[in-house]
């Protein structure tokens, strides 16, 4: 984790996520990719490890929680949907059950 947000400090990196939606009554499938860009600042080594003892983002892609304390190490997030940075793109998704005709507020 520490090597990996090395390899992040300074840089700006795309972190792409997909999702597919299936209606299984028309057998119309929907598929979306999408891309954020994280524009990560300068990291010191201090730094990390801080970040990498407060939060413990193992798990993660990239080692990096944006929901979490990793969003004070990036300098700007660039994307149509920052939900993806969490998991699931979750305007992407309520687009397509919107073409599906499934009623959302």
């Amino acid at each position: 984790e520490q090597q990996q947000l090395q390899r992040l400090s300074g840089k700006t990196v795309q972190f792409i996520t997909s999702v597919c939606l299936l209606n299984t009554q028309t057998d119309r499938q929907q598929q979306r990719t999408v891309t954020v860009e994280v524009e990560f600042r300068r990291l010191d080594a201090a730094a990390i490890n801080r970040y990498l003892e407060a939060e413990r983002p193992y798990e993660c892609a990239g080692s990096f929680r944006a929901e979490g304390r990793g969003i004070t190490l990036v300098r700007r997030i660039s994307g149509d949907d920052d939900t993806a940075l969490l998991g699931l793109p979750l305007i992407a998704l309520s687009e397509m059950l919107r073409k599906e005709n499934y009623n959302l507020p």
